[in-house]
């Protein structure tokens, strides 16, 4: 299962996705297929809003594949929050190197992730 609101930012993808294979108006069973086909390569970045030289940049935290999404998708302000503190987070959505979509989470607390290392994203 997907939480709610991932498949909100997953779905117009799919579809999408169909409809440039020749499927004018997939079918609910034909969106959930390509789901099924297309989730296990998907991705989701995490960075934070840093200050820097006056104005903000990203400094992204983590990546984490669709295998290892499940707690981060059931409560994702929590996890965040319990892993780098509080902050104005991006979470990125990628299917290999496309793009899917983007949410917002901005949980309260500390600023751990100051402390914490960038992710290569050259990796």
């Amino acid at each position: 299962m997907i939480a709610a609101w991932c498949w909100d930012l997953v779905e117009p993808y799919l579809t999408r996705n169909l409809q440039n294979r020749g499927l004018g108006r997939p079918t609910r069973k034909q969106i959930l297929e390509e789901f099924g086909r297309v989730w296990p390569e998907f991705t989701a970045t995490i960075g934070v809003q840093e200050p820097f030289a006056g104005t903000i940049r990203f400094k992204w935290l983590v990546r984490l594949p669709a295998a290892d999404m499940t707690a981060f998708l059931d409560d994702p302000a929590g996890w965040i929050g319990g892993r780098f503190g509080g902050g104005k987070f991006k979470m990125n959505l990628h299917h290999g190197m496309h793009f899917v979509n983007t949410k917002n989470f901005k949980p309260a607390g500390e600023p751990l992730w100051a402390a914490a290392p960038a992710l290569d994203l050259d990796e």
